[in-house]
């Protein structure tokens, strides 16, 4: 293989892992996007939820505080599983660039 063939090669290796870098960039980008929609959304549901309680009975109020603490943990938990699965394409993607 002569010198010239084999940088050609590895600018070619060198592109395509610029390209599967720049595509994975792309989809954290994205998933950031819709996560930081669905926090706007749940805070302003999470609003919304405290302007309805003002005034309700303390029975009523500790019924949906115990909803929504429900709700927040398995928000909390999807955030978690996103979060595991952003590092774990970091990884992949710092593996690619090795």
């Amino acid at each position: 293989m002569t010198e010239t063939t084999a940088v050609h090669t590895d600018l070619d290796l060198l592109a395509e892992r610029v390209e599967k870098a720049a595509a994975l960039v792309q989809q954290l980008k994205e998933e950031k996007q819709r996560l930081e929609r669905d926090n706007r959304t749940l805070a302003s549901r999470l609003e919304q939820q405290e302007r309805a309680l003002q005034g309700q009975e303390p029975t009523s109020l500790m019924n949906e505080i115990q909803s929504l603490r429900k709700e927040q943990r398995l928000w909390e938990g999807e955030r978690r599983e996103v979060a595991t699965r952003i590092e774990t394409l970091v990884r992949k993607l710092e593996k690619l660039e090795s």
